[in-house]
Formats: structure tokens, sequence, C-alpha cells
């Protein structure tokens, strides 16, 4: 792990401003970085990755799951689900989208930004990065995936940001908006199911806006189902608090997955939020990037799973910027 500094160390803290990054220890691994402006936390971890591991509201819960048989550990000769946040290559397969990512990240720090990358994949030649901005107020991150191709051949992909979730919550995504009969006579989104998707699984919730899956640690059968919405966003609210990540999809594009923008996944262990860039075709020295938005939100407890509760908490949030 090499670590870079666009910024002056003072006193084991990178920056002293309203966004601090400052180096600690996180579920055993050593050398990580949080990033903190008082209100939002965020601890990325350079021994492995890259992967944001927790984020939270300063000195409260952390959303993200953390795998404890594997926290701490590095150098395993396969992948390994460990946790928190991290970017894939869609469309899924073994080959491309599996190589380990246990190997340490070389740090980058530029004021207020974090940049985690790692060594070039030497199954795929692609490198992974993670570029992460919060704002100096609030509880306002963006994230900007980035995956170089590093090979002498064009490749073709797309981008795949997964966030794995603390297990216990609801998670949450709307279609686009909804109409009626015969004023709107075409198609808005597909909605794509999976071998092994069962609609009548008592974990979902479906509304006409909304649709909502419960993780249940009790319940250990696997269960997705992706869509597409040009305004994509997935919510996971967990004990009165919401986390929130969005972006822009474009109609325009192919996306994997049947034209998924977003995805959700869960198991006994965690619940994914998942949201998939356009396919791309990438030259060698370029690079494909994919952006999301988060939030942190609290009093976020509906007080029932129904398309006026959600519209309550959801609509003042995404109508903001």
């Amino acid at each position: 792990m090499r670590l870079l500094l666009g910024f002056v160390f003072m006193t084991g803290c990178l920056m002293e401003a309203q966004v601090r990054i400052e180096k600690t220890a996180f579920s055993g691994w050593p050398n990580c970085y949080r990033m903190t402006n008082g209100e939002a936390e965020l601890i990325v971890t350079s021994d492995i990755g890259p992967r944001i591991m927790f984020f939270g509201f300063r000195g409260g819960q952390n959303f993200f799951w953390v795998q404890k048989e594997t926290a701490g550990k590095s150098g395993e000769p396969q992948w390994v689900a460990r946790g928190g946040h991290r970017i894939w290559i869609a469309p899924e397969d073994v080959r491309y989208t599996y190589p380990p990512d246990n190997s340490p990240v070389e740090i980058e720090i530029r004021g207020e930004t974090l940049i985690a990358t790692q060594p070039v994949e030497k199954e795929t030649g692609i490198q992974k990065q993670i570029e992460i901005r919060m704002a100096p107020r609030g509880t306002g991150v963006t994230v900007i995936h980035r995956l170089f191709n590093r090979g002498i051949m064009p490749l073709e992909f797309a981008p795949w940001a997964l966030t794995m979730m603390a297990p216990g919550g609801h998670g949450v995504s709307g279609f686009p908006p909804r109409g009626t009969h015969p004023e709107m006579l075409a198609p808005t989104n597909p909605l794509v199911m999976w071998a092994f998707t069962d609609l009548s699984d008592p974990r979902w919730t479906w509304l006409k806006k909304y649709f909502v899956l419960r993780q249940d640690p009790r319940n250990p059968v696997p269960m997705k189902i992706g869509h597409f919405n040009p305004k994509t966003w997935g919510a996971y609210f967990l004990n009165g608090e919401m986390f929130l990540k969005r972006y822009d999809a474009d109609p325009t594009k192919t996306y994997p997955d049947f034209g998924c923008s977003y995805e959700t996944f869960t198991n006994a262990d965690f619940l994914e939020l998942e949201t998939l860039g356009p396919m791309t075709k990438v030259a060698p020295g370029a690079f494909a990037e994919h952006v999301e938005h988060w939030s942190l939100h609290r009093g976020a407890q509906p007080a029932a799973w129904t398309d006026a509760e959600l519209d309550r908490i959801l609509l003042p949030v995404l109508a903001s910027k």
C-alpha cells in the first residue's frame, strides 16, 4: 500500500478543515481512513479493496454489513463477500466479476477527497478505483467509481456499484412516475427476474409506486429483482434512520441484465442496493465512470409500508439536490 498525500500531514490528521480525513483502525484492519464532517462518518480500508466499510451518522450505527468471519483479514486467493461498498463489472460472470479484491490498495488524499485504487487485476486487465467526496456539512457523499482498461484490447462492460447493508432493515426503490389508462399506453420500465426470484416470498411488499424488500436474518433463501428508472435510487431503512443512494440513468443507452439500472438482492446475512451503469466499450487506457450520491436521514420510520407513508418520507428528499 502506497499513500500519496495532496495535503500536509499534521498531528495524525491529513486535513484540518470542515471535512477531516485521518488514519485509523477498523474491524481488525490497521490501515483505514476515516472521513468526517462532524455529522456523517465514512471509513475506507487500504488493506483490501477498494471498499468502503462504514457509513453512518458520527458515533451512530453502521448502515453497512461487515462479515465477522473475514473482518481484519486479507490475502485470500478467492473472492470474499467481506461487506461494505464495492465496484464490480456487469453483467455478472465468474471470470470477470469475481477476481479477489483482498490486496492492499493505494490511497491518495486531495484536500477533501479520498481516492482508493487497487492494483490491476491479472484476471481481467481492469483496475478499479473509488473516489469519495464528502460535503463539508450535512451527510451528502459523492462516490465516483472508475473501471480502467489496462489491457491491450477493447473491453465492453458496465460499472456495477453494490452496497451491502446491515441486517434487519428494509430496502426500498421506486418505479418511474405512474399514470392511468388509456392516457398512458406505452410501457415505462422493465421488471427483471432471475431464476431464483419468487414474487410470492413474504419479504416482498409490492405497492403502486414503490417496492420493498425486507432483510430477514432467519431466511437464508437468496432473493433478487431488477428494474430501470431514469432517476435511479435505492433506500435502506434501519432502526429509524435511512440511507439513500441515487444516480441519473440514461434511457438512450443499453443497460445490462435486460435493461437494469437498479438491482436489489438479499439473503440471511445482508441486503444489497445495487446501481448499474450502461454497457460501455472501453478502449485500452480509457475508463468507464459511474457516479452515486449518498445521504443519511434521521426520523425515517414509516408507520406502515404504504405509498402514502413512503411518499411522506421520500418525496421531500428525492426532490432535493
